[in-house]
């Protein structure tokens, strides 16, 4: 019971990281994704990689699972059938949302469609006030007839949703027992088991999310978990949350919501290990797939949890790390535009058929293809030689759009590169400048499969000075399965003014939320030895529509009068940040109070290795003409092999460093230097 399992399921390709706890050996996997069943490509990377090591089922003491199987649902529209009973003359709360435009000045930009279609939004009398007051009955027998109708109408799932049910869920309760018993075969799910928080639109957008998604989820995990018992494995899979701890896939099955980032959040986890281990706490990670690209920043090793963001036009209330995601990557399609401009992406080739070079009967140039055009990629194969790939169909359909565009063939692959880093420029400037952050203090982390092939380009737009290649950037997602824990958040809203008296009420709620955090612990059978508990809130100036995250900064889970003082100058500070400003005076309030619950579990650690001095000639492999924009030619590079690179070698570009996972790019008056974990330091312009 040796070896520890991530799994990383993605559009293009399924990951498996494999990590024995007792050797301390790292040991890497890919297949391509099957995204029929995603289930199957999973089983087929758990079984190959397990071959790979000589280890079977019965060796393996920890599987962790990330997925996207949710986002894509919602990406696509292929959720259940969905209804909703929600508060009388609160139907159309789910069209009417914000009453904003999802562009301000894109007049031709479509609202996403509603996840609930209008005859299966269902009114019932009831009314509960802000302060948590009846002032109208729930009528129980409205609840049952539209349940009845839900069931006749077809619906695999039902959202509850009453306003200020996360004040008082007394009425929100009765009507979920009576769709149970009305409806059992169907998900149902309220609004206070999902997101226990203000703000109406945003609550009942989040559960009608987390309905649509739940039958969806379900069969998806029954089918992964009757593979892997078939296959033999006696230990109960995890599944990542957006916030980039793992859960069992009892719970995810309940908070399928929680699961929408799950891809991303763990390359996340693995991001912030490897710059604790190598002493570069400051890091914005840039994880570049086939179908997208996610930047997250990382500011003293931590990376900032939001309570809420927009999944494909749709607001979800759920704790996850702050990422930020773009449709560019590899398999992002490249054509020419009603203006007769070069355009890439957010459309992809995915999976199947895959780039032109896959020769799988695509037509349309890829990211991919210009790479293997200008040979940054191997022209021949990828995957260490398990994926044989064709240059001359990339050169064909690339060919022909340089003619549509008027440009030569090579200016053109160069020109899908040049379009596809400024789409990741700008996704980085919104996590960082447009959050009070210069990238420039910052060291950029290449992940995914595609990352090193980009990164010292991104990093030269955005005046970036450092690059991080981990040792194994193609399935960071997987490793961060490896690094992190077990992890829940609880939150209430209570807004009321921060004053001397004020943590008296905070002290309830925090103990109210402390008895939902034992019980997780309890259902997870987390020993109180390996039980970590963090305490914060989110606040504003009184007046002010959106919030901030503070800490309450005590040692425990005291709170006391000091606490409330030291938050505000806490709120203060991150405004100031956020904001360029802060009031010294303005009456602040407290809005949602939050506890994030872990668990800790035995991870992958790092092993260092001695220095064994810059040269690096034995490494080389061959060598390879690429094509390099400042000198608008081919230039002979050195070919490195990326397994017999050592501590200390040192690499000056122009170069190309090969893996099975990834391909890393160093442009000339670029060098590299093999740190003590074996990860690559890409300095540039020194």
């Amino acid at each position: 019971m040796a070896w520890r399992l991530g799994v990383d399921s993605g559009g293009t390709f399924c990951d498996v990281c494999l990590y024995n706890a007792d050797t301390k050996q790292f040991s890497i996997w890919k297949v391509s994704s099957t995204p029929d069943d995603p289930s199957r490509g999973i089983l087929a990377g758990v079984t190959e990689g397990l071959d790979t090591v000589s280890a079977g089922p019965p060796d393996v003491s920890f599987l962790g699972h990330g997925t996207t199987v949710g986002t894509n649902a919602v990406i696509q529209h292929k959720g259940a059938l969905t209804g909703l009973i929600t508060t009388d003359g609160f139907r159309d709360l789910l069209e009417i949302g914000r009453q904003q435009r999802p562009s301000l000045y894109d007049t031709q930009a479509d609202k996403p469609e509603t996840l609930v279609a209008r005859a299966l939004r269902f009114e019932v009398p009831e009314r509960i006030r802000h302060d948590g007051t009846v002032e109208t009955v729930l009528d129980e027998e409205s609840v049952r007839e539209a349940a009845r109708a839900l069931k006749k109408a077809g619906v695999k799932a039902v959202a509850i949703g009453f306003l200020y049910a996360f004040v008082n869920p007394t009425h929100e309760k009765r009507a979920f027992e009576i769709v149970r018993e009305e409806f059992p075969d169907a998900f149902s799910c309220a609004s206070h088991q999902v997101a226990p928080e203000f703000r109406e639109y945003e609550r009942l957008s989040t559960t009608a999310v987390n309905a649509y998604l739940g039958p969806v989820m379900e069969l998806y995990i029954a089918r992964l978990g009757a593979r892997l018992k078939e296959l033999g494995l006696t230990v109960a899979p995890r599944i990542t949350q957006s916030n980039g701890g793992v859960i069992s896939f009892d719970l995810a099955r309940e908070l399928p919501v929680r699961t929408v980032l799950s891809g991303p959040s763990t390359g996340v986890v693995a991001a912030q290990a490897i710059g604790q281990a190598i002493g570069i706490p400051n890091i914005i990670t840039f994880d570049m797939g086939g179908t997208s690209t996610d930047v997250a920043l990382l500011k003293d090793g931590v990376c900032r949890l939001t309570g809420e963001a927009e999944v494909h036009g749709y607001p979800v209330k759920a704790p996850m790390l702050d990422i930020h995601t773009v449709g560019a990557g590899g398999g992002s399609l490249a054509y020419r535009d009603n203006g007769g401009l070069l355009k890439v992406g957010p459309q992809s080739c995915g999976a199947f058929p895959g780039p032109v070079c896959y020769n799988q009967g695509n037509l349309i140039p890829s990211t991919t293809d210009a790479n293997v055009v200008l040979q940054t990629l191997n022209p021949l194969f990828l995957l260490g030689g398990r994926m044989a790939i064709r240059r001359d169909l990339a050169l064909e359909r690339i060919q022909i759009l340089a003619d549509e565009l008027g440009m030569d063939v090579m200016e053109t692959a160069q020109g899908i590169i040049s379009v596809v880093t400024a789409n990741m420029a700008r996704a980085v400037r919104v996590i960082s400048v447009q959050k009070g952050h210069d990238p420039r203090d910052y060291a950029l982390m290449a992940l995914g499969g595609a990352g090193p092939l980009h990164a010292v380009r991104l990093a030269q737009e955005l005046d970036m000075k450092r690059v991080i290649v981990p040792l194994t950037p193609g399935v960071m997602c997987a490793l961060g399965l490896l690094l992190t824990d077990l992890r829940a958040d609880f939150s209430a809203t209570q807004i009321m003014t921060a004053n001397p008296g004020s943590h008296h009420v905070m002290a309830r709620i925090f103990a109210n939320l402390l008895e939902q955090a034992e019980e997780w612990f309890m259902q997870e059978a987390v020993l109180d030895t390996d039980r970590h508990i963090k305490l914060s809130a989110d606040m504003r100036y009184v007046g002010q529509n959106y919030e901030l995250s503070v800490d309450v900064l005590d040692t425990g889970t005291t709170v006391t009068e000091q606490s409330v003082d030291a938050m505000v100058a806490g709120f203060i500070a991150a405004h100031k940040m956020q904001y360029g400003f802060a009031s010294e005076t303005d009456p602040v309030q407290f809005v949602t109070f939050r506890i994030e619950a872990s668990g800790k579990v035995d991870k992958a650690s790092f092993v260092a290795f001695e220095d064994v001095g810059p040269n690096s000639t034995e490494a080389i492999i061959g060598e390879r003409d690429v094509w390099f924009p400042e000198t608008k030619g081919f230039v002979s590079c050195p070919l490195y092999d990326r397994k017999l690179l050592k501590c200390g070698n040192r690499i000056t570009g122009p170069a190309i460093i090969e893996q099975m996972d990834a391909t890393t790019v160093l442009p000339p008056g670029t060098t590299a230097v093999v740190e003590p974990h074996l990860n690559l330091i890409v300095e540039i312009g020194r």
